[in-house]
């Protein structure tokens, strides 16, 4: 009796607290598992394990899971295939072979979709251009042509050097009358998702201001980043448990996304009446060039439609925003630590504004901070260079998922059954030795430059930064100018110290940004006429 009021007791305080706290209870056995792992690991990089896999290896090593996957390809190979893991309910594939990356994302692109599973993991953009959804090509076709219009140039290339002027230049200038230390992490995340929003919704967020004040739909877009990593590499079945019991991570997914949508829905709302009144601004590519947009009857219902809105608007701030923040966040680290690599830039610089043709009209804007404008930097060879290799060492989409729909050969030989999970590492691809030759970890720009002074179209054709074939990334003109004109200016009216002692460190996201933020002082340049 005794013994059976005590089982009684005891289910109902396990039935409270999973209830009440499920993550304890999940901890537990969690725990176990890590303590039977680390004892039979011995240091090894990765182990397999009787039916979980290597899922305990991508568990131990989450926290560095990019540097991890360039020991894993260095010891096994370009390309890792995983068969029948997880009960025999999980089959995938790795790879950064130049070759097969290619084969992948172009040669064969209409059999590696990014699949259903894809769609279900980052349902949080719905039916956008970065889904295999049926309105796909509406969306691609429509940013496309809005992109690369003349007029939406012209609203970029504004609209940056509008933010740099005005936004950007005076917070650093503020940081050095005050002596500030300051996060450039932070700062270039605030700048580009000013720069975002200005050209998406044609009036300024006003992120980045001295007063550095936090933002709702910014924080959102972090939060619900981070959590879709994490949907990235555990397995589906773990991560759709989390989300029924709304733990973890699933827990602040949903409080994003609920954050996200109120925004866009309020900024879209008002954009629309705008337009209706007339009294839009033209400087917006929500609106853009309407006429030049809508060529068939479908085109004016997609454009009309707040969803489609609202889903163009969310792969639009993560492609204009996240990543171009973090490429240059990287980008300036890389040049603090190679300050060779520094004055190459600022030579270069130096030779646009006091070129012969160019010095007396530039004599008075050397009077205040120096902005460029992006047809002065046309020519600016070893800036792009600059960029570029940043962007191989460290590219803002460090990981690339597809899904196989019936069985192919790559060109490396390997078969790949129907149905299995691809993902091909860019952040692995960018760091080969027999691609990229025995200094591959070194930052060297004159990789990119032939001995013409030109860039190198054999190096280019090797990188997939910006991906490869009919999903190629649109906004790659419009990230080039985003982080010619910040670091331009920056370079010139400016150096960036690096504080000594961090840890600089990856951070496990979807979007390669630093862990712990990029801590600088900044120093006023002084410029001699």
């Amino acid at each position: 009796m005794y013994l059976q009021s005590g089982l009684v007791s005891f289910s109902l305080i396990c039935f409270y607290y999973w209830r009440v706290w499920p993550e304890f209870c999940l901890l537990v056995p969690s725990l176990l598992l890590i303590s039977l792992y680390c004892k039979h690991k011995h240091g090894q990089v990765i182990v397999r394990w009787p039916i979980v896999s290597v899922f305990p290896s991508i568990f131990e090593n989450m926290h560095r899971i990019h540097d991890w996957s360039v020991d894993v390809v260095n010891l096994w190979g370009s390309t890792i295939v995983e068969r029948r893991a997880i009960f025999g309910c999980f089959s995938g594939l790795v790879t950064c072979d130049p070759g097969n990356i290619e084969y992948i994302l172009k040669t064969n692109f209409s059999n590696f979709p990014k699949g259903d599973d894809f769609k279900e993991t980052l349902d949080i953009f719905g039916d956008s251009l970065i889904m295999d959804s049926p309105s796909w090509n509406d969306h691609r076709r429509l940013t496309r042509r809005a992109l690369m219009s003349n007029p939406s140039r012209s609203v970029i290339s504004d609209t940056c050097k509008k933010v740099v002027q005005d936004s950007l230049v005076p917070f650093l200038h503020h940081a050095v009358q005050k002596s500030l230390i300051i996060d450039l992490q932070d700062v270039f995340l605030r700048y580009t998702f000013d720069t975002s929003f200005s050209v998406l919704f044609g009036r300024s967020a006003n992120y980045l201001s001295t007063s550095l004040l936090p933002n709702e739909l910014a924080q959102g877009l972090d939060d619900a980043m981070e959590a879709l990593f994490y949907r990235n590499v555990m397995p589906n079945a773990y991560w759709k448990f989390c989300r029924r019991l709304m733990i973890g991570n699933e827990r602040k997914m949903q409080k994003a996304w609920k954050t996200i949508d109120r925004h866009l829905a309020v900024h879209i709302k008002a954009k629309r009446e705008d337009m209706v009144k007339g009294i839009a601004q033209t400087s917006s590519l929500l609106e853009g060039d309407m006429s030049n947009l809508v060529r068939s009857e479908n085109d004016e219902v997609l454009i009309q439609d707040d969803k489609f809105s609202r889903d163009s608007a969310m792969s639009f701030f993560i492609g204009g925003n996240d990543t171009t923040g973090t490429a240059l966040t990287w980008f300036f680290w890389l040049v603090a630590r190679n300050l060779n690599v520094e004055a190459k830039i600022l030579d270069e610089l130096n030779l646009i504004v006091f070129s012969k043709e160019n010095f007396i009209e530039q004599e008075d804007r050397l009077k205040t901070p120096l902005v460029f404008d992006i047809n002065e930097l046309k020519d600016a060879v070893y800036l792009h260079a600059a960029i570029c290799e940043s962007l191989r060492l460290y590219p803002p989409i460090p990981h690339n998922r597809r899904t196989s729909l019936k069985q192919d050969v790559l060109p490396d030989g390997t078969i790949v059954d129907p149905g299995m999970m691809i993902v091909i590492s860019m952040y692995a691809a960018g760091r080969m030795e027999q691609v990229w030759g025995k200094d591959c970890l070194e930052f060297k720009p004159e990789r990119w430059i032939n001995e013409n002074g030109k860039l190198n179209h054999e190096t280019m054709s090797k990188f997939f930064g910006f991906s490869i074939g009919p999903r190629s990334c649109l906004g790659q003109e419009m990230a080039f100018v985003m982080m010619k004109l910040a670091a331009s200016a920056m370079i010139f009216n400016f150096h960036v110290e690096v504080l000594v002692g961090q840890v600089i460190t990856p951070k496990p996201s979807i979007v390669l940004k630093m862990k712990n933020g990029l801590m600088v002082r900044v120093k006023e340049r002084v410029l001699h006429v």
